[in-house]
């Protein structure tokens, strides 16, 4: 169910990219599929003792009453939001959703992590083709570790915005190589950090009963997120640099989304009293 939900926000925000009066219809159905998709996450997401990603589902549920009230009006803002959003799919979609594509990405960043680990002095073994053991513990690459997702959003970013050429090819390069180099560092990171048990504290918070699963939720859960959200919104900032347009549509967004929360929580204030 939950892949179908991916499938089908995909689906929807590649529709909304062709022109039509429907469209708005499509995007909607990609902003719902992807909060449906965040919930059916949960367990998974508390299994592995993180709590970033029910924080997100949680406040997902005002950001789509508000994004489906204004895309139903035709708001340009949220209109343009969405393009970000369908930008972003029609990225991430060929490795997404083409096994051949998703799998060679898989294999050039396994390779090029171990590269990387044994350069800083910890070598792993490839047990399969992205598969790698160090100390009798084994780590797994998989699609999420090769920044194809943070890659495709700040592309859309970048690109979802009307903008010249100069400005979407210097996006592209402030985006891409910057990270990718990120993302391989981040990988070599978290193995580190968990093959040689850096951070075994507070099992009772962290662990799940799995050996040495304290140090990979400390580097990864923790430590490498918390760098990603830092390192994203310095990423931004470099692109609202780069295409102005992207500030003034942030600063739309955040007034329209703040003044909505506002209504909705002090739906009386600013009322004079009879």
């Amino acid at each position: 169910m939950k892949d179908y939900l991916v499938l089908i926000s995909c689906i929807c925000f590649l529709v909304f990219l062709i022109p039509g009066r429907f469209r708005k219809y499509f995007a909607l159905g990609g902003w719902a599929s992807i909060v449906g998709y965040l919930f059916l996450e949960l367990p998974y997401y508390f299994s592995l003792n993180n709590f970033m990603y029910p924080a997100i589902a949680v406040l997902s549920v005002p950001f789509l009453y508000i994004t489906a009230k204004y895309l139903l009006r035709d708001d340009p803002r949220v209109m343009q939001i969405s393009m970000i959003a369908a930008v972003a799919f029609l990225i991430y979609a060929p490795f997404g959703y083409i096994p051949a594509l998703g799998n060679w990405l898989i294999a050039v960043v396994t390779d090029q992590t171990s590269a990387a680990l044994a350069a800083v002095g910890y070598p792993v073994t490839l047990q399969t083709w992205n598969l790698m053991e160090r100390n009798g513990l084994q780590t797994e690459i998989i699609l999420a570790c090769t920044g194809i997702q943070s890659i495709a959003i700040m592309l859309g970013v970048a690109w979802g915005v009307q903008s010249t050429l100069k400005q979407k090819i210097a996006g592209f390069f402030i985006v891409f190589p910057t990270i990718y180099i990120l993302n391989i560092v981040r990988n070599v990171f978290v193995i580190a950090a968990y093959t040689e048990q850096w951070f075994p504290y507070l099992p009772e918070i962290a662990g799940n009963g799995e050996f040495g699963y304290e140090s990979f939720f400390w580097a990864h859960n923790v430590m490498a997120e918390l760098g990603a959200l830092i390192f994203l919104v310095i990423l931004a900032y470099a692109l609202f640099m780069n295409v102005p347009q992207l500030g003034i549509l942030a600063d739309s967004l955040y007034r329209l989304y703040r003044g909505e929360v506002e209504r909705i929580v002090r739906p009386n204030a600013g009322k004079t009293e009879r």
